[in-house]
């Protein structure tokens, strides 16, 4: 079965198999068991485990699978439903465990849209969640700088806080395909940022217009969520505050027992231009 993907060494489609993708080349790349194909080159690959280390996926596939980021999963596949024409092609760059591609694929298939989608990936721990999550998705380890995608070749891009590799999504997209980019509102977290450190501070909002992307609208997401238990750790776990909070608001974090904190988000949509 021809896959959506492209071979990353020559660029010459893939045929998907039980347990490889071929390309007419003779490049093979095997299928891992969890149902993901590796198509990083080695030349490529700047760590030995790139992307979300396995505690990391683990978090983040526990707190989203507790419902608390269902507000912006729903808003996402009203936008998909309608931008998505049928039998669209559509690729979630930067997919993460799957959570939201899932969602997006089923409510299309669920609306007779015929859908075929991709989610790629640095990290292989999200990856095989993704794939367990929704089989009838390519899941593909890659980077968003260099999409195994052909040129002009998806209708719907979703890209959910990930790196903005605009060259990239001009190129794979059709003309008058939909773009949908998810970043933080002002106000997202801003309670955990008050446990986190002494001066928090409310992220930048702005409407950057784009070469080659014509904009469409902005969809506002917000609600307040009571994270309880553990969640409070994971979802601490799952943002860049991760990597930067001193060890006094660690130390905070880790005594709560839970916490009403809001989340906010904007979904720009843009359209390729031709």
């Amino acid at each position: 079965m021809e896959s959506l993907l492209r071979c990353p060494l020559c660029a010459q489609p893939l045929d998907r198999q039980d347990t490889r993708y071929l390309c007419p080349r003779g490049h093979s790349f095997d299928r891992a068991a969890a149902g993901y194909v590796h198509l990083l080159p080695a030349n490529k690959l700047h760590s030995k485990d790139p992307g979300d280390d396995k505690a990391m996926a683990a978090a983040r596939n526990r707190f989203l699978s507790g419902g608390y980021y269902d507000p912006l999963r729903d808003a996402l596949t009203r936008l998909a439903l309608a931008y998505a024409p049928d039998r669209a092609q559509i690729l979630d760059a930067g997919c993460g465990e799957g959570y939201y591609s899932a969602a997006l694929f089923q409510a299309l298939l669920q609306a007779g849209k015929h859908p075929r989608m991709a989610g790629v990936d640095l990290s292989k721990h999200a990856l095989r969640r993704a794939a367990k999550r929704q089989g009838s998705i390519e899941f593909a380890v890659a980077s968003v700088y260099d999409l195994p995608v052909a040129d002009q070749q998806i209708d719907l891009l979703v890209n959910c806080f990930s790196p903005l590799a605009l060259d990239e999504f001009r190129r794979v997209l059709r003309p008058g395909g939909a773009f949908l980019y998810v970043v933080p509102a002002a106000d997202h977290l801003w309670e955990l940022k008050q446990v986190l450190y002494d001066q928090p501070y409310r992220n930048r909002e702005e409407d950057v217009p784009y070469e080659g992307f014509s904009y469409e609208r902005v969809e506002p997401v917000e609600a307040v969520v009571d994270v309880a238990g553990e969640a409070p750790r994971d979802l601490f776990q799952m943002t860049p505050y991760y990597w930067k909070t001193p060890k006094s608001g660690c130390q905070r974090l880790a005594a709560l027992e839970e916490l009403a904190v809001t989340i906010s988000f904007d979904i720009h949509v843009f359209r390729r231009e031709a």
